[in-house]
């Protein structure tokens, strides 16, 4: 609420200006025209807007249909009467605009803030509001720089909550796809929507979503990620429960799988609800390409995942407590690199990979054109004077090399924000118990995933609890007659 006073509108226009003036005041950009009608035009109105959220062309047509319409639908400009007006607009309104009535104060003014013309009139106690006025300019649809394909759309959604809707209604024309919009709380009052299909979409999920959501009405809301944190079922785990994207093909194939979206005003990015373990390795792209060609990239993904999980971890045990697992040649090579370097493996690798994501971290937060540059040249040049200044050795910088690129192959960035988490937890009871220690990790996380939940369902389903059916697009990704065969598999249906 914006008043402590009654929020009811006056039918004294000069009132509600006086009001709005109050509310709004230090508004440079705001625009009241007050305009008077009736016999020797002894009735006042006036409209006001943003002129940073309207457009010129919304000012001229409303101009123009007070001037027209106004006088020859209703009677002569001089015998118009309050009584008219309200009798006019209600019965009509102007549909080439969208005008709506608005009996609340409080309601005009949100209006007004969303880029609404609003326009009060003597003797009504309601406003005329045109709700397609707005002329916030956005980013036009391009392909989305954090989810590049080869072959495929390349259709990006955009910052504007309309246009991103439009762009999944145009994919997916069927009745059932239903969108709900609500407003968050706080004072950004942002527009979010949130999407599904009904009769695919679990009725208790569904339930249970609206009911999380809700919370996001209390507060501000910049975008989906807040969204993400406020209904996901355990805010400290470092796996990622919900998946988002900038595809719109994304976005429906989650859809068609029975999964809920939400879009947010202000922000491009998608939320598919929910999340599980196994998505985090699937890529739009495997279903525009060759099955054995999708099949195997997964499988490397996969491979990539543990991979840039445990490789430093398992160096660190074999060096430091299996060195007899080690091949010979191989050992005698690494010992050879370490000969005269002052710290133990533990300790060199966690300076190698810490001086690591400062740089990546560097590269991402630096203007694109440097930023790039300063990743591989600043890579490049550090892993080779640790080397030089025997700091570190050669093998470490190959291992660190190689973790970090295991872990860009993963489609999707959260995931592997995860992994740079538990790869140091890994490292240290790699460090004190060894291979031992690492099982131990494994076991922990095994632990962990088994009974973390997203929305509600089991994160790391198919496999636990096991679905044998779901399978067929796990670990590979089977053909599409096959696909079609099995309910809610990556959204892929026969017509």
């Amino acid at each position: 609420m914006f008043f402590k006073e009654s929020t009811t509108i006056s039918k004294n226009s000069n009132e509600n200006l006086e009001k709005l003036k109050a509310v709004l005041s230090n508004c440079e950009d705001l625009k009241i025209f007050p305009w008077q009608y009736g016999p020797d035009l002894i009735y006042n109105a006036f409209s006001v807007y943003f002129e940073t959220l309207v457009q010129e062309k919304s000012v001229n047509y409303m101009k123009e249909s007070m001037q027209d319409l106004v006088p020859h639908e209703v009677g002569p400009a001089t015998m118009i009467t309050p009584r008219d007006v309200i009798k006019f607009f209600s019965q009509h309104g102007i549909s080439g605009q969208n005008a709506v009535l608005v009996d609340s104060f409080d309601q005009a003014v949100d209006n007004i803030l969303q880029g609404h013309i609003v326009i009060f009139f003597d003797g009504w106690n309601k406003v005329l509001s045109y709700a397609q006025a707005s002329q916030i300019n956005s980013r036009q649809v391009s392909e989305p720089v954090t989810e590049s394909v080869v072959q495929g759309p390349r259709e990006g959604t955009v910052e504007d909550l309309q246009r991103n809707i439009g762009l999944l209604r145009t994919r997916l024309q069927n009745p059932h796809f239903k969108i709900e919009k609500f407003r968050a709380g706080g004072a950004t009052k942002t527009e979010i929507a949130f999407g599904y299909l009904e009769g695919t979409v679990n009725a208790e999920m569904l339930a249970e979503f609206k009911n999380r959501i809700e919370v996001a009405k209390k507060g501000d809301v910049l975008e989906t990620a807040y969204i993400e944190e406020l209904i996901e079922d355990s805010t400290y785990s470092p796996f990622p429960q919900y998946r988002s994207t900038e595809r719109p093909d994304v976005a429906i194939s989650g859809l068609l799988e029975g999964k809920i979206i939400v879009m947010v005003q202000g922000t491009g990015t998608i939320l598919i609800c929910p999340g599980l373990l196994t998505e985090f390795f699937q890529a739009s792209e495997d279903y525009y390409h060759r099955v054995v060609f999708s099949s195997c990239i997964r499988l490397l993904r996969i491979a990539a995942f543990f991979i840039a999980l445990s490789l430093p971890s398992i160096y660190v045990a074999l060096t430091t407590f299996h060195p007899e697992l080690i091949p010979t040649t191989l050992l005698m090579a690494i010992l050879d690199t370490r000969e005269g370097l002052p710290f133990p493996a533990f300790v060199e690798a966690i300076i190698m990979i810490f001086f690591f994501e400062l740089l990546r971290e560097a590269g991402i937060r630096l203007p694109r054109p440097v930023g790039s540059a300063v990743s591989i040249v600043g890579a490049l040049i550090v892993g080779d004077a640790a080397i030089t200044a025997n700091i570190a050795s050669p093998i470490i910088v190959i291992l660190v090399a190689l973790t970090g690129i295991a872990s860009f192959s993963i489609p999707h960035y959260s995931i592997s924000i995860s992994l740079r988490i538990l790869q140091f937890p890994l490292m240290v009871l790699a460090a004190v118990l060894g291979g031992f220690g690492i099982m131990i990790g494994y076991l922990l996380i095994m632990l962990h995933i088994t009974q973390l939940r997203s929305l509600g369902q089991p994160y790391f389903s198919p496999l636990t609890p096991f679905r044998p059916r779901l399978l067929l697009d796990v670990l590979i990704r089977a053909p599409l007659k096959t696909l079609w065969k099995s309910p809610r598999v990556r959204g892929i249906r026969k017509n």
